[in-house]
């Protein structure tokens, strides 16, 4: 099972580093024109702070568990990174995009996995 978490551990880290480096970075036009299109009505502000949050998360995954420091960090990292997913939900289902949501739902599965597993380790 320590596999399998850590595989999806690392899967999340990989899609979160290239999402927060891209909201932190990018203007809302070339967030729009990339696919983030909740860029078309979500400030960029708030688009900045996401980003951060999920640079920050990206670290939460990994390092704690890694170093055996604060492991607690891991699945609360985890938990932040699908409250995202949630919120992402809710503003892609107002823009009607289900097959968007629907990714975030699977990519929320994937963070309540990690959550629930390094939970359950600690």
């Amino acid at each position: 099972m320590n596999i399998i978490l850590w595989a999806a551990q690392v899967a999340l880290a990989l899609l979160f580093a290239v999402s927060g480096s891209l909201k932190s970075t990018q203007s809302l036009e070339r967030m729009a024109e990339t696919g983030q299109t909740s860029a078309k009505i979500v400030p960029l502000r708030f688009m900045r702070t996401a980003g951060i949050s999920e640079l920050f998360a990206v670290a939460g995954l990994i390092l704690p568990w890694a170093t055996g420091i604060a492991r607690v960090l891991t699945p609360v990292a985890a938990t932040g990174l699908g409250v995202i997913m949630v919120l992402a939900a809710t503003v892609h289902s107002r823009l009607r995009e289900p097959r968007t949501v629907l990714v975030n739902m699977a990519i929320l599965a994937v963070c309540v996995f990690v959550s629930v597993g390094r939970f359950a380790d600690l």
